[in-house]
């Protein structure tokens, strides 16, 4: 073997493919002067340069609109239109006859548009960066030599390992499912965009690589493993070989977790655990109710729009909804409403802000956008009709926030009750708890709203001020630090006071330790990933709630996350060596 790249665990599997590898970057652009006579030559490389990138997007465009429809596909008609616009031509011709070669003179003009975009008081514009930043990137790489790194040619069957710095929306909406089998990135963590995407696709996935795309050439045969965050280059066939007995050795024991999907999750001493699955795509539905879920937890739609040049209208929103409704056939559905901006960003790139987590997203976002929000309000009304359907608001920080988006809510009753079309408006609605400022002051939205769901991702990253999708933040990611654990227990607190149900949706409930100090901290409704459900409803049934109460407390007692890791995972061995559902070899909390 050549080596071996340590990154995170982002998707569990192990896969063997060969590495497919997108460097989807601006390049460096060197200065070069061209003297007077060379200009008519280099205004003509430039538009050739220019016409191949079109001709390009074309091809990419019409493979997208085949294999993911009109709508996604309609993201590269705005990039063509980029290539098309006069004034940028005018201005990288200017540059050039000023005796700027024509990749530093497109580079300048690029950059100057790019500035404006971002800075402008108009979103629509602001949300183009995205595109402008791609089409930069293409027509760069063609007047450098640069290699074309386009995931598009690839052959059906390449077991490909998709290695790249990030997934950018553009980058999302090639993705071959047929030919790519495992995805590995640069950046990223457990909770970023590219890892939450990854495991809704079932494709297993390594983050926060930090240098696999500029010590791979491409080609290589690799060895990725999903479930320890490892990347192994060029390895031999004696270690592939290892790799598929322990790939087998893993699909054995998730074959007996999968026993557990029709048993229910009673903790020894009798307590029920509601136990629901995150869904991110419409498309998992199905295989989500198979999982042994009670039903849906938090489905994120956000991802109905991600890597998308327009929002979804209402028909095709109310047709997702329906859909995930009646895979779970009457069980309840909780859906997020749209949670835009910071890692999950649509239509190239909306919104570009130099702190998006901090920025103009989620909540904030809708109600700034009131008939953006109103037709996700009206698609979520008429699929309540067909079962259980519960709507979830992100980001929440105050009432004010709550109360206008019931006033949003009675409207779009209103509008479609006009309309004559079947809805239902006795939907309950409930918020995320996911900052410090929600949890803190919780009390103060439980008489207006019908439950909570706590949401340990951003929670831990606002608490912690760690940015969830940066690589070299990731030991600093802690859901065990003592303030986390403390504001996750003064919210099921709040909430036992004003009688509303609390869950957990985040990463965190997925995770085997982190489940039990839930239990412990008194949630007694889990939402995690679907393949996680076996493996959480395995723990719940492994332990007693005044065993979790305990171990809770001493981990609220804790100084440090490490310290509170120790005294929950000493007390969940000890429960392990005396459960028939444990065994050895308990999953990393991590």
């Amino acid at each position: 073997m050549d080596r071996k790249i340590q990154g995170i665990p982002a998707s569990p599997g192990i896969v063997v493919g060969y590495v497919h590898l997108l460097r989807w970057e601006l390049p460096d652009v060197p200065q070069r002067i061209i003297p007077d006579d060379q200009v008519p030559a280099e205004l003509e490389r430039l538009d050739a340069a220019v016409a191949r990138a079109k001709e390009r997007l074309r091809h990419v465009r019409e493979r997208v609109e085949a294999s993911a429809g009109p709508e996604e596909a309609a993201i590269f008609d705005v990039q063509m239109s980029v290539l098309e616009d006069r004034e940028l031509t005018r201005g990288v011709h200017a540059l050039v006859r000023q005796n700027i070669a024509a990749e530093k003179a497109f580079d300048l003009v690029m950059l100057e548009w790019r500035t404006r975009f971002s800075r402008h008081s108009s979103p629509m514009l602001r949300e183009r960066v995205g595109d402008l930043t791609d089409v930069h990137i293409r027509v760069l790489s063609l007047l450098l030599g640069l290699p074309d790194h386009d995931p598009v040619e690839l052959p059906p069957g390449a077991k490909a390992v998709l290695v790249t710095h990030d997934l950018t929306p553009s980058i999302t909406v090639q993705l071959d499912r047929h030919s790519i089998v495992a995805i590995a990135t640069d950046a990223g963590t457990r909770t970023s965009h590219v890892a939450i995407l990854a495991r809704s696709l079932g494709l297993p996935a390594v983050v926060g690589l930090r240098t696999a795309t500029t010590e791979l050439a491409g080609g290589e045969r690799v060895v990725l493993d999903g479930s320890t965050g490892m990347l192994a280059i060029n390895p031999t066939d004696e270690e592939i070989e290892r790799y598929h007995e322990r790939q087998r050795e893993e699909e054995i024991a998730e074959a007996a977790l999968t026993e557990l999907a029709a048993l229910e999750a009673i903790t020894l001493d009798g307590v029920r655990v509601t136990l629901r699955a995150n869904v991110d795509l419409p498309d998992e539905a199905e295989a989500a109710a198979r999982s042994g879920a009670e039903g849906v937890g938090l489905m994120r739609t956000e991802f109905l729009v991600v890597g998308r040049a327009n929002m979804p209208d209402e028909e095709e929103q109310y047709r997702a909804y329906r859909r995930v409704m009646e895979a779970f056939a009457g069980k309840p559905v909780v859906i997020r409403t749209f949670d835009v901006g910071g890692d999950k960003l649509p239509m190239g790139g909306f919104p570009s802000e130099p702190n998006p987590f901090l920025g103009w997203r989620a909540i904030r976002m809708c109600l700034d956008q009131p008939e953006l929000f109103k037709t996700q309000l009206r698609a979520l009304l008429r699929a309540a009709v067909h079962g259980d359907l519960r709507i979830m608001l992100p980001l929440i920080v105050t009432l004010d926030e709550v109360l206008a988006a019931r006033k949003l809510l009675d409207e779009a009753g209103s509008e479609l009750r006009a309309a004559g079309v079947e809805h239902r408006i006795d939907v309950p609605l409930g918020v995320m708890i996911e900052t410090p400022a929600a949890a803190v002051a919780s009390d103060t939205l439980t008489h207006d709203v019908d439950f909570f769901s706590i949401g340990t991702n951003d929670l831990v990253q606002y608490t912690l001020a760690v940015d969830r999708g940066n690589a070299n933040l990731a030991p600093r990611f802690t859901p065990l630090h003592p303030a986390v654990l403390r504001l996750i227990k003064r919210t099921v607190e709040v909430a036992e006071l004003g009688d509303i149900d609390v869950a957990v949706c985040g990463e965190m409930a997925s995770q085997p330790l982190m489940a039990f100090a839930l239990i412990g901290l008194g949630v007694r409704q889990l939402s995690v990933a679907p393949r996680s459900v076996p493996l959480v409803k395995r723990i719940i049934r492994s332990v007693t709630v005044a065993h979790a109460k305990l171990a809770a407390s001493a981990a609220l007692r804790a100084l440090t996350a490490e310290q509170a890791r120790h005294e929950l995972a000493r007390r969940l061995d000890d429960t392990a060596q005396n459960s028939p559902y444990l065994y050895d070899g308990l999953p990393s909390e991590g």
